[in-house]
């Protein structure tokens, strides 16, 4: 059976409606989103000083993506679910750092801002930038918090560096790291710009997958529909009158080249914002 089938039947039950908005941007219209499970579960962010860095939901969006020409890298929705899949961290305010080179914590030098190592400091040396953040995560038993930086998110001269923390136990907080990567250029992070996104992932989930390689031909279905997509998206790039706002639009939809839709489908996703609780 192959897993389409078996998805396509689990989730029958909700399936989600979209519309197309005037740029060709699919939304869902329907209350119950396909894949909306009933159980909801707790992330919860026990603030512990006023202050530093805040929370919000991450956006779909992203300058780079918007700069293309037409917006073209916005029908990209693999793209596009990536960037909203989790919770940004925002900086508290304007930071400029600049990098010696060296590897000692005083390789950093801060041109704008503040470095009061009460939450943006030189910890770790080796042009490692660090932010601490205001907040002790806690998620439900058997979840991890993976803390990265913001998904596709680019930034001249500093990557952000990821890391997996243990929330439903520890009761330490963690740090967010960006590595200087140009010695010498200034580094700056925006007042209100993302430095962190986070997003809850089942400790052990990706243990329990046995990858394995096989031959498509071995799989006559499978094989048949793949070149059938393939012929149609090889005619519609061959095609001469095909103009920059022409695009098939197959997965961004959740269809086949037969219109045939996936019920499980998501064109977005509903991330809910952290509440303030006292």
């Amino acid at each position: 059976m192959l897993l389409s089938n078996f998805l396509r039947r689990r989730y029958a039950a909700n399936q989600s409606k979209t519309t197309e908005t005037s740029d060709g941007i699919a939304t869902p219209t329907d209350s119950n989103s396909a894949v909306r499970t009933e159980l909801q579960l707790p992330l919860i962010a026990y603030r512990i000083k006023e202050g530093g860095p805040t929370i919000e939901i991450a956006s779909a969006n992203r300058k780079w993506m918007n700069d293309t020409a037409g917006g073209f890298a916005n029908r990209c929705l693999p793209l596009r679910i990536a960037n909203q899949a989790g919770w940004f961290i925002l900086s508290h305010e304007e930071i400029e750092v600049v990098w010696n080179g060296s590897s000692g914590v005083n390789g950093i030098t801060l041109t704008k801002g503040r470095m009061d190592n009460e939450f943006v400091s030189s910890h770790f040396g080796h042009g490692i930038l660090t932010w601490r953040t205001p907040y002790l995560f806690r998620t439900p038993p058997t979840y991890n918090l993976y803390v990265r930086g913001p998904a596709n998110w680019c930034k001249d001269g500093a990557t952000p560096l990821d890391g997996i923390v243990e929330t439903d136990w520890a009761v330490s907080t963690f740090t967010i790291n960006w590595k200087i990567t140009r010695p010498g250029v200034p580094i700056r992070f925006e007042k209100g710009e993302p430095i962190c996104m986070i997003f809850p992932i089942a400790r052990g989930e990706i243990e329990r997958f046995v990858p394995e390689t096989r031959w498509l031909k071995d799989e006559p279905e499978l094989e048949a529909r793949f070149y059938e997509w393939k012929r149609s998206r090889d005619e519609f790039n061959q095609r001469r009158d095909r103009s920059l706002r022409d695009w098939q639009k197959h997965y961004y939809r959740g269809e086949t080249v037969r219109e045939e839709a996936f019920p499980a489908h998501q064109a977005t996703l509903r991330v809910r914002a952290f509440r303030e609780r006292r």
